[in-house]
C-alpha cells in the first residue's frame, strides 16, 4: 500500500491509474477504523481495480470541540488494517493540506436534510461534511464512492452534494456491520466500557421493536414506545424517528412506503446513532 500526505503525489498516482483504464474506488474515513470501514474497503477491492482510502479527522464537521478532542486516533493500527484488507493507496493529509490559507468555503443547498434529525442536533455538521467530501473528491477522482449505511442521513446529504457538484461517479451505500449483540460498529464504541457496550446494544433492540410493531396507520405511539424503551434503559434520547427512504417524516403509514427507523441517543455523554430499514 502506498501512503502519501501530499495532494500532488495523490493526484499523480490516481491520474496514472485512470490513464491505464483502471476503475478507482474511494473510501473516505476519519480513522479509528473497525470492521465496518473494512467492509467498505473489501467492497471496493471486489468492485474496482484500485482502492483509495483517506484518514482525515475533519474539524469542520464537529459542532462540539470537546467531541473533536475526544475523537480516537489509532493511525498505526488503521494502516495495518487497510493494508491487510487490500487498500492500494492511503491519503493521510494534514489540516493545512485540506484547508490551505486560500481555501474558499462553499455553502451547499442540501435543503431539509440539514435541518432534521442529526442536522437539528448538530448545527453546521452537514455543511462541514459536504465541505470535506467535496474537497476530497476534487483530489481523488474516483469512479465509485463507498459509504456506510450506519450514517444514513450523511449518505443522503453526500448524494445531494454530488448532484449539486456534478461529480461523475457512482455512490455505493454498504450495509451496516454489527457486533454479535447487534450494536452498530462505530469509532465511538471505543469510548464505551464493556458494560456500556452491552447497554448500547439496546439501540438495536429498539430498532427490532419498531420493525416488529410497525402497522398501517398512525405511528406516533410506536415512536413513543421506542423512545420510552431507551429512556428506561438509561439513555438520554434525542430522537426515535420513522421516515420514508428520503428521510421525510412519517406520522401515518399507508402500508406500502419504505420505512426507515432512525435513533440518536447518548449513554454517559457518548452519543450513538443507528438506523434500520424496517419495511
Amino acid at each position: 500500500m502506498i501512503i502519501s500526505k501530499h495532494i500532488a503525489d495523490i493526484t499523480s498516482i490516481i491520474e496514472n491509474q485512470r490513464n491505464s483504464g483502471r476503475k478507482i474506488g474511494f473510501v473516505p474515513t476519519m480513522g479509528a477504523l473497525h470492521e465496518g470501514h473494512i467492509s467498505l474497503i473489501s467492497k471496493s477491492v471486489q468492485e474496482t481495480d484500485f482502492t483509495v482510502s483517506s484518514i482525515f479527522v475533519n474539524p469542520a464537521q464537529f459542532n462540539n470541540k470537546a467531541d473533536l478532542d475526544k475523537y480516537p486516533v489509532t493511525t498505526g493500527k488503521d494502516i495495518e488494517m487497510l493494508e491487510a484488507a487490500g487498500c492500494d493507496l492511503l491519503f493521510l493529509p494534514s489540516a493545512d493540506e485540506i484547508y490551505p490559507a486560500d481555501f474558499q468555503k462553499k455553502q451547499y443547498d442540501v435543503g431539509y436534510l440539514e435541518t432534521i434529525l442529526e442536522g437539528k442536533y448538530r448545527t453546521g455538521h452537514f455543511q462541514g461534511v459536504c465541505q470535506v467530501v467535496d474537497r476530497l473528491l476534487s483530489i481523488i477522482h474516483c469512479d465509485v464512492l463507498f459509504l456506510g449505511q450506519k450514517d444514513y442521513q450523511q449518505c443522503m446529504v453526500i448524494a445531494r452534494m454530488i448532484e449539486l457538484t456534478g461529480y461523475p461517479l457512482k455512490l455505493n451505500i454498504v450495509p451496516t456491520v454489527r457486533e454479535n449483540s447487534g450494536l452498530a460498529m462505530s469509532s465511538r464504541n471505543m469510548r464505551l466500557s464493556a458494560t456500556e457496550k452491552e447497554t448500547a446494544a439496546e439501540i438495536y433492540q429498539t430498532l427490532e421493536i419498531l420493525k416488529k410493531n410497525l402497522k398501517k396507520g398512525a405511528l406516533n405511539e410506536l415512536k413513543q414506545k421506542g423512545f420510552d424503551y431507551l429512556t428506561n434503559k438509561g439513555f438520554e434520547v434525542d430522537y426515535v424517528e420513522l421516515t420514508d427512504d428520503r428521510l421525510r417524516e412519517l406520522n401515518d403509514w399507508d402500508g406500502e412506503l419504505n420505512v426507515v427507523a432512525l435513533i440518536a441517543a447518548s449513554l454517559n455523554n457518548i452519543r450513538l446513532i443507528d438506523n434500520m430499514t424496517i419495511h
